[in-house]
């Protein structure tokens, strides 16, 4: 720095007399041809008569001072510094330059400057016209969008609010600056990148710089250009003709997925390309996809997600509308759920359907929902190929360097209706009079580069021609086919796991009991703490010695069944992950997975990852409080691989609701459109428990009335029934009233050789319920899963003796039992619980029947007679006994709310279906019919 100011004052004298025309009657300005030329608003001879000390032809030496006091003042002698200050005030020529202070030696040896003679500069303009300049980049940041040409239509109007548009060269002085400004320089801020290598320039170049800004046959598009779908099999999709070969329902075209692998010629590696299913329900699966691209970077070691990487393509009106889009961009920084940033494309159509943009959102554009995670959102006018090839390149270069979500805004326009049979002009008549003007954009493009000599028209025409014949010989391929694979459109195929036929190996479950020994070890694991010096809460000490008495008794609770069956798949090798809103210590504050230290911020403890050296990884995650959005996440993840135990728990049961679009769209018939198997676990809390109406039921009767099982058929009863039957449902519906029953039902999901969406009905009272326990015995090798219990007490001594048996399910049955020792009627009535709903176990009911063949028959449930099992278990217990024997109810009348939040009135209701359910003269037996 001293050496810069040595050598300006070294060159001080010459620039007095060799100096050019002063900067401060000159204005830098760019011409149209981007060059910089210094215009003087004064003659030179006015200019040198002005600023003796200036002439001759040193201007460049003097703007290299001009910039460098710019940086720092400090960078230039004092003596330029004056000049500068004074010419930026404003001052006028023959002014600006001041000899600069004179210095003198104090008397105690401090250096003292004396006054400046003459006019002072105006430092306060200064501040301010850099504010200003600052303030209107700012404004080019903000709303700058509002003079880009995006619309390629030219008749969009973006500005929602009306607010003028406070940018471009006409609107500088609404910042307090004048067309005289345009050819000051001013200091660039450091949030802006538009100066490049350059920290300052002149206004007039600042503005310049400044003013530089999918649906169903795009999907078609995508599977034939981008994932390289063969032509034939998209063209049989509309052949109607065609038989289909698989199972299911399948689907339109238009929601098929496709997993394909192909090289790329540029890195000269293969990548895999997998296109997802998905229904009509637009953002749906946006969720669904990050789960999936989740679990390929997890099952890949990709930490960072360098390997793996998900885009997502949105529709306008969707993207806007849709809350799921909100709540998958809200999970994409969260440790458990984050995919390292996704690029999102928005095909912009603009228009949902047939409603305008001004009917289908308020804010300007469909993509200001991304600004919630501070997204990047570049806007461009998709007929301008080049553009959409440069913006995404550096959306691709933004995710691939700071590893977070990019959007990118394709403005363009809906040629044709919203399906092939659609007339737009009902609705929107002026659009598509200009849309029917509108060159495509490919001729349009191919117009522009024949014009510029890229390439001939000859050249254009062979290329078209030549695509068209690839078209018309896939078409005509595609009449040879007979039959139409649905599986052939698999978007997450498990090489592997099934027959080359897509059959399962085997149709046997293997025992699902473990030993004594790994029961034990496990057990002990769960009640300790594996890290040294960790201090754990006073609470969760004693509820941790609690855990190693059941195992010394060799029984265990709810919590510990669970811990039994995912630590005994950990160490088997099989992934767990368990997710949903607090899931690490359990709503109920029961599990406990995550320990943390009460002195050390932060520090946890997973001891489920300390069960032996070579296991699985457990992944438990307390989610954000989304539904939708998680579940979705979650069903995505369990589709990446056959593998893993992927669960998902609702904090009460029927927070489900909120995510009923994924259950019903992608659990319930996924297989049936897609042929694809998932084998995800729904842990819903489900209970009447006098809680209210929020915190009670898990809509059990939604669940069962979509399962796909006949109510009028007894299946075939021969062979491995029971297998054969879960290989042919659409999911397992199960509300299991032990923990050894639990533990069986969570590792029969892995040991199955096919997979299935499992639901349980999971308890809140019996996580902590005195009977509500089992013995190691009933975990052991050789147990299994217990679709249906049956009563064990005096009753099945002398089943000829019984008057009545009551089936149920769930927590209702400690309530029965207690309710029976009370009446002291062990021996007169028979309780057995249906742990399996569906598929009902048909086989099982039929010889529970066929044992108490003179007692009456009762369904009873806590739930209202219109909630609940019953209408779904009644029609099946009729078809069992071939309508021979009635099935009488006992439970609460029907009702709209599915439960009251009042104790005493719960109470009243409980006692009064307890009376009805052992009342033995309330339903009188009828005479047996004929079969």
């Amino acid at each position: 720095m001293q050496c810069l100011r040595t050598t300006v004052a070294r060159l001080r004298p010459l620039a007095a007399t060799q100096a050019a025309q002063s900067l401060a009657q000159c204005r830098p300005s760019m011409p149209e041809g981007g060059v910089r030329t210094l215009q003087p608003v004064r003659s030179l001879n006015e200019s040198a008569a002005a600023e003796p000390f200036l002439n001759g032809t040193s201007s460049n030496y003097v703007e290299e001072m001009y910039y460098a006091w710019l940086e720092n003042p400090k960078n230039v002698h004092k003596s330029w510094d004056v000049f500068f200050r004074n010419a930026n005030a404003g001052v006028p020529p023959g002014a600006a330059y001041q000899r600069p202070p004179a210095t003198i030696p104090s008397s105690d040896g401090m250096t003292v400057v004396q006054g400046l003679v003459g006019a002072q500069p105006n430092v306060e303009k200064l501040v301010k016209d850099h504010l200003a300049v600052q303030s209107l980049i700012r404004a080019y940041q903000v709303r700058g969008h509002h003079i880009a040409k995006l619309d390629p239509l030219g008749i969009s109007c973006v500005d929602f609010d009306d607010a003028p548009c406070t940018v471009g060269f006409q609107n500088v002085g609404l910042y307090g600056l004048t067309e005289n400004d345009l050819d000051k320089v001013f200091r660039l801020p450091t949030t802006t990148y538009i100066g490049g290598s350059e920290s300052s320039l002149s206004l007039r170049e600042i503005i310049r710089r400044l003013e530089l800004s999918v649906s169903f046959r795009g999907r078609l598009n995508v599977l034939a250009n981008v994932i390289r779908k063969e032509l034939d099999q998209i063209f049989c999709q509309f052949d109607s003709k065609l038989e289909a070969a698989d199972e299911g329902s399948g689907d339109v075209k238009y929601h098929l997925g496709m997993y394909h692998r192909r090289m790329n010629r540029v890195s000269d590696r293969f990548i895999t390309l997998s296109l997802m299913a998905n229904p009509s329900h637009l953002e749906a699966v946006d969720p669904v996809v990050q789960g999936k691209t989740k679990a390929e970077q997890f099952y890949s070691g990709d930490t960072d997600g360098k390997r793996v990487m998900s885009i997502l393509l949105h529709g306008d009106a969707a993207f806007a509308g849709q809350g799921i889009v909100y709540e998958t961009f809200h999970l994409s920084d969260l440790p458990s759920y984050t995919t390292h940033g996704t690029i999102h494309v928005v095909v912009n159509n603009q228009i949902g359907f047939t409603t305008d943009p001004r009917m289908a959102r308020s804010s300007p554009y469909p993509t200001d929902v991304a600004r919630v995670v501070n997204a990047p959102i570049f806007h461009v006018n998709a007929d301008d190929p080049e553009a959409v090839m440069f913006v995404c390149n550096v959306a691709a270069e933004w995710r691939n360097t700071f590893h977070k979500d990019v959007v990118v805004d394709l403005v363009c326009y809906r040629r044709n209706g919203h399906n092939e049979m659609d007339e737009p002009m009902f609705t929107q008549p002026l659009m598509y009079k200009q849309i029917k003007k509108q060159k495509g954009v490919l001729q349009k493009f191919a117009e522009k580069l024949i014009a510029e000599g890229v390439v001939t028209i000859q050249h254009y025409e062979e290329e078209i021609a030549r695509y068209d014949k690839i078209c018309e010989e896939a078409y005509a391929q595609s009449k040879d086919e007979k039959i139409l694979h649905i599986k052939h459109w698999l978007d997450s195929p498990w090489p592997g796991f099934f027959t080359l036929e897509g059959q399962p190996k085997t149709m046997r479950c293997p025992s699902t009991g473990i030993s004594e020994h790994e029961l034990c070890h496990i057990g002990n694991i769960a009640s300790s703490v594996p890290l040294e010096d960790f201090t754990i809460h006073g609470g969760l000490s004693r509820i941790l010695k609690g855990r190693a008495n059941m195992v010394s008794q060799r029984i265990c609770d709810w919590a510990l069944g669970e811990y039994m069956a995912f630590g005994s798949l950990l160490k088997e090798g099989i992934h767990v992950r368990l997710s949903g809103q607090d899931v690490e210590r359990g709503t109920f504050s029961h599990r406990h997975h995550v320990l943390h230290d009460q002195n050390v911020d932060r520090r946890i403890c997973i001891p489920m990852n300390y069960i032996a050296a070579d296991q699985a990884p457990y992944t438990v995650c307390n989610s954000s409080l989304s539904e939708y959005g998680v579940l979705g996440f979650e069903l995505g993840f369990a589709m990446a691989s056959p593998n893993a135990l992927v669960l998902w728990e609702a904090q009460f049961g029927d927070f489900h609701n909120t995510a009923q679009c994924i259950i019903d769209q992608f659990i319930s018939s996924g297989q049936a459109k897609w042929v694809r198997q998932n084998g995800i676990v729904l842990l819903l809390p489900h209970g009447m428990e006098g809680m209210g109406p929020e915190h009670s039921s898990a809509r059990p009767e939604r669940f069962l009335q979509m399962c796909n099982d006949d109510p009028d058929v007894i299946p075939n009863l021969s062979g491995d029934f029971a297998v054969h039957q879960l290989y042919d449902c659409n999911w397992i519906v199960a509300n299991c009233s032990t923990p050894a029953n639990y533990f069986h039902v969570l590792r029969r999901q892995i040991l199955l050789p096919f997979r299935k969406p499992l639901i349980v009905f999971t308890p809140k009272s019996l996580l902590r319920h005195p009977e509500a326990k089992s013995s190691f015995d009933d975990m052991l090798p050789g147990t299994h899963f217990q679709r249906l219990i049956p009563d064990e007490g005096p009753a099945a001594v002398s089943p000829q003796e019984v008057k009545r048996v009551i089936f149920c399910t769930g927590k209702i049955f400690y309530e029965l039992i207690r309710e029976r020792k009370t009446r002291g009627m062990d021996d007169a009535v028979a309780i057995i619980r249906i742990e399996q709903l569906s598929p009902f176990p048909f086989d099982l009911v039929k010889a529970e029947t066929d044992r108490y063949m003179n007692a009456d028959l009762v369904w009873c449930q806590e739930e209202h007679k219109n909630q609940g099992y019953y209408d779904y278990v009644k029609p099946r217990l009729r078809t069992t006994l071939r309508r021979t024997r009635p099935i009488w109810y006992a439970g609460r009348d029907p009702a709209a709310a599915p439960a009251t939040g009042n104790k005493h009135t719960h109470l009243t209701e409980l006692q009064r279906l307890l009376d009805t359910a052992f009342d033995l003269e309330k339903f009188p037996r009828k005479p047996q019919r004929p079969v």
